[in-house]
């Protein structure tokens, strides 16, 4: 088995339901994996659209996740801390926590969630942003996977 990430609110490839977009209520979709590599000491996620107009925008980032997590329910909290789990850093809306998709109308956008398993914990500062997660990633990256979503408006 390989390490795979997945959502029960949309498969690979497929459109994001409105729900987890600024036109919805905004919330995180449930995502689910499986099978991280021995030697993982935590896991990272990264959510981004690669096909926005100022270039590739940053819609969720969490590190410092737990090995042994699974899966994150839909409409994670908002933010810092996540109990138990992780911690959340700044999307580019410079908030905390997940921002969903909000294109400006026209092609459907590409929603990348990447999630990499790594062999120890990244230790940043509360409200980390995607350069800071990446940078400090370097060197560690045991595995990675992905799911693509497309929303358009």
């Amino acid at each position: 088995m390989s390490f795979n990430l997945e959502s029960n609110a949309f498969k690979n490839g497929e459109n994001i339901p409105q729900k987890f977009t600024c036109e919805g209520t905004d919330i995180s979709p449930h995502l689910t994996w499986g099978n991280p590599p021995p030697g993982t000491e935590s896991l990272a996620l990264i959510a981004d659209d690669p096909d926005a107009p100022v270039g590739t925008w940053v819609h969720w980032v969490i590190y410092d996740l737990e090995p042994q997590i699974s899966e994150l329910q839909e409409g994670v909290a908002k933010s810092e801390e996540i109990p138990g789990t992780g911690k959340q850093g700044l999307n580019d809306f410079r908030k905390v926590g997940y921002g969903g998709p909000c294109p400006p109308p026209g092609k459907p956008h590409r929603y990348y969630f990447k999630l990499y398993a790594l062999d120890a914990k990244l230790n940043l500062k509360l409200r980390a942003t995607k350069r800071e997660v990446e940078q400090a990633m370097q060197g560690h990256i045991l595995a990675q996977t992905e799911l693509m979503g497309k929303y358009k408006r």
